[in-house]
């Protein structure tokens, strides 16, 4: 329904009240707007309709339980000119509410060698790198893949064409994996930050439907511009994000980080001095798994999951789910099962009204996910059904041992797929009949026979799960990381390395987008507890943020950036850099950029180096007077 996309009012007052609270499971018929919710409070809890100030959605759910009778769930943030009876209070789940906002961490008080530096640029890497940036620590980010539209550019021709570059895929890329998802912020942890995260990705262009929703989720169309936002803003206070840079050697002395060595994509090599590094791979970097073992980072071997992609029309679902009501957002699904060989069985990242997509990393090797738009409308259900793997089903001991199982699957998924990247399939009646021999051989045989064992199980929650017509695709093994890189409880760091902080799921320690950036956050806070803000930056650095932010222009930011421009202007200057040289320095860079919106941009830095043409803002002149 268009209620989903459009903008709704989900808050209201201007004046909050003395009283604050918050009460739980308001019903309200679907249907019926979230404006009729302060009326529904106050009758409830006998209370005029005028004592209730401001009011605020915390949580918006669907009970489906009943077909015939589906409501809308709330959890609703209000306060009140006066206070509500306990005995009526406690008897509608009524609660004194206390928000509780972000707390900045307090700098720590040893020294910071040049700046902190963060592998990978998903969700974990994104907000380490702003809550770095936004205290003053500058950080260097370093993502293997590209840019987003280059990214997606490389996307579409392996869709299309089959060309597969290994460094920036489905998998790899600007945003991490999550981009080519379902942008699915869903998570069982329970973080202080996940609210700061739910309203940094709707202050970015998600939208604000994401803060109260149940289940939220951004679309992966929506998602890759609120990704470059965030991107934006990471520049603005101050940090870098360079792509095509991976990380391909670790300096250790005496236990201790000391520097970087990063590789561009044109071969090139930079050694980067610094004591403290987020380590927020993804969790399929192999490479960098094969770097930090050899780097002597203490891991440990981690259960997994495979299995495949079951793909149903998005109305029997719908039907299953919702009976004859038309007017809810396409439906999902969550189902378990613990099959009779003791293999746990489970539906994994369901995306409603999506497609199922190839996110192969290397040469040689298939696997599938999950993928679909804001508006969920391609008609198509898909989930991925899962079996759990244990670390004794791998072949060896050896910390990595996860890997290569899931390559050993991934490649025979390859061969049976006809070896062009397209997944083996067959038809869920081909599947539970023993048919199905491509897919079948891509599987372990005891994930095919507790999937098989499954499926009729979940018939009788889903009525026609198991129609002999759904299609599904192998295989799934990306699902979590198939390690841990072990970190101290207190500190954060590598229990063998200090100054190496390991986050995020591809270190073991998240699943999903809102988890992983949470635990961005968590290790952020965890290095500026140790360091003290790094010193003001120099001159050069200065002068490679205005280069950094000329490279990110459009129309839509051009204003904004004009004034971040003209702020670090004003820094060079307070650092006694003279005129001529600032302007010789921006000038050879403008001369070297082809005629473009970023050089028309460097020559308005350039007015306000000179006062040509806004003399109002001549920073070197005699401002002020």
């Amino acid at each position: 329904m268009e209620t989903r996309i459009v903008d709704r009012v989900w808050r209201g007052g201007e004046t909050p009240g003395k009283y604050s609270y918050r009460i739980s499971e308001v019903k309200l018929p679907v249907g019926r707007e979230m404006t009729d919710l302060p009326a529904k409070i106050s009758k409830q809890l006998s209370l005029k309709a005028s004592d209730i100030m401001t009011w605020q959605v915390a949580r918006e759910s669907i009970d489906a339980r009943d077909k015939s009778n589906i409501f809308m769930v709330y959890t609703v943030d209000f306060t009140t000119r006066v206070q509500v009876s306990p005995r009526i209070a406690k008897k509608h789940k009524c609660n004194v509410h206390r928000q509780i906002e972000k707390l900045a961490p307090i700098p720590g008080s040893e020294n910071l060698i040049g700046r902190p530096v963060i592998v990978g640029f998903g969700p974990c890497g994104i907000f380490a790198a702003l809550e770095l940036a936004r205290n003053g620590y500058r950080p260097i980010v370093i993502e293997r893949g590209k840019g987003m539209s280059e990214r997606v550019k490389d996307v579409e021709a392996f869709k299309n064409d089959g060309v597969l570059n290994e460094e920036s895929n489905i998998l790899f890329g600007e945003g991490g994996a999550g981009t080519f998802s379902d942008g699915k912020l869903t998570s069982g942890i329970k973080d202080p930050n996940i609210k700061f995260v739910m309203e940094t990705f709707a202050d970015a262009g998600a939208g604000e439907e994401i803060i109260y929703k149940h289940k939220p989720h951004i679309g992966t169309d929506v998602l890759r511009a609120v990704i470059v936002r965030l991107r934006e803003q990471i520049i603005a206070h101050g940090g870098e994000v360079r792509f095509g840079s991976k990380l391909s050697d670790i300096s250790i002395s005496n236990g201790e980080l000391r520097s970087v060595t990063v590789t561009s994509s044109d071969g090139s090599k930079e050694v980067i001095e610094t004591n403290a590094m987020i380590l927020a791979t993804g969790h399929s970097a192999r490479d960098t798994y094969e770097l930090i073992k050899d780097s002597k980072l203490a891991m440990e071997q981690k259960p997994l999951s495979i299995g495949v992609r079951m793909e149903h029309p998005q109305e029997l679902i719908d039907r299953a789910q919702y009976g004859a009501e038309d007017r809810l957002p396409p439906a999902e699904y969550k189902v378990s099962y613990k099959a009779s060989n003791g293999r746990g069985v489970y539906s994994f990242c369901m995306c409603p009204g999506g497609e199922v997509v190839t996110c192969s990393t290397h040469s040689g090797e298939v696997c599938v996910n999950g993928m679909s738009n804001r508006r969920r409308d391609s008609g198509t259900a898909n989930s991925g059904i899962l079996c759990d793997v244990r670390v004794r089903d791998f072949e060896s001991d050896d910390v990595l041992a996860g890997i290569r199982f899931q390559q050993k699957y991934e490649r025979l998924a390859f061969e049976n797929g006809g070896g062009n990247y397209n997944p083996p399939t067959c038809t869920m009646g081909e599947f539970l009949s023993g048919k199905a021999d491509k897919v079948i051989a891509s599987l372990p045989d005891f994930a095919y026979e507790a999937i098989r064992e499954a499926v009729p199980n979940f018939a009788k929650k889903i009525h026609g799960y198991d129609s002999p017509d759904a299609v599904i695709k192998a295989v799934e093994t990306r699902s979590s990381a198939p390690l841990r890189v072990i970190r101290d409880r207190e500190t954060g760091e590598s229990t063998t390395i200090s100054g190496i902080y390991p986050a995020g799921e591809g270190c073991g320690y998240a699943g999903g987008i809102t988890s992983a950036a949470c635990d961005g956050i968590k290790q952020a806070d965890k290095l500026i507890e140790r360091f003290m803000e790094p010193l003001m930056c120099t001159a050069d650095e200065l002068f490679n943020q205005i280069k950094q932010l000329s490279t990110n222009i459009t129309e839509e930011n051009y204003h904004a950036y004009n004034m971040q421009g003209y702020d670090i202007l004003i820094k060079i200057k307070e650092l006694r850099v003279a005129q001529e040289q600032a302007y010789n320095i921006l000038f050879r860079y403008h001369n070297n950029l082809a005629d473009s919106l970023n050089k028309q941009w460097i020559a308005d830095m350039l007015d306000y180096i000179c006062g040509w043409c806004a003399p109002e803002k001549y920073i070197w002149g005699n401002r002020g007077k």
